[in-house]
């Protein structure tokens, strides 16, 4: 009996800590929330990319150094240590662009641009400002000329409620995009470290 309203009472908490935690992302739905936990400024997608390309590393790292008799345990390990430094290394990139900062920055400083119409509100070009930022994340590896084809064609269903077309938004999205740029270079230089492993061992 005992065992069991210990039981319900622990389920109760776990209910009433996921309802906190579903009603905390609600009102603030730029924590970049961990879909399973909750956890704000969680990116699994980050994460995930960089633990996978760590952990080849450190499998070959691993074996490297384990030789022919310790390339089983040595890779396990190093798949292990590399997944690890390499997951955080990928959440760094994620995270190195912050939504909040980012609107935030826009909200001060959109109208001091040139491209900006005058006396427009900000929430005229934030669609186009995030769309910039949202896109850097997804487009690391690109210049904004090299993307630029992809984001034209993906702006009308990106844009929500703007009424801009591509080639008003254009300026207002190149500028976060740039802005961005300069964040994801340190977090891709930690990345470009953990692989930096991989291609000497190979």
């Amino acid at each position: 009996m005992a065992i069991e309203r210990d039981r319900d009472l622990k389920r109760d908490s776990d209910d009433i800590s996921r309802d906190m935690v579903r009603d905390a992302n609600k009102a603030h739905p730029d924590r970049n929330p961990d879909p399973i936990t909750g956890a704000p400024g969680s990116h699994p997608v980050g994460t995930g990319i960089g633990a996978a390309g760590a952990g080849v590393a450190g499998v070959a790292i691993g074996t490297a150094v384990g030789g022919p008799v310790g390339s089983v345990v040595g890779g396990a390990i190093g798949a292990v240590v590399g997944a690890v430094a390499g997951g955080l290394a990928g959440k760094g990139v994620a995270e190195a662009i912050d939504p909040t900062t980012e609107d935030a920055y826009w909200r001060d400083n959109y109208s001091s641009r040139a491209y900006v119409r005058s006396g427009a509100r900000y929430d005229e070009y934030q669609p186009a400002y995030r769309y910039g930022w949202e896109s850097r994340k997804a487009h690391m590896d690109k210049s904004f000329d090299q993307a630029e084809p992809t984001l034209a064609q993906s702006w009308s269903a990106k844009r929500g409620s703007s009424m801009m077309s591509w080639d008003q938004a254009r300026p207002a999205c190149q500028d976060a995009w740039n802005r961005c740029g300069s964040c994801n270079s340190a977090a891709e230089s930690d990345i470009n470290q953990a692989n930096l492993g991989q291609d000497q061992v190979l």
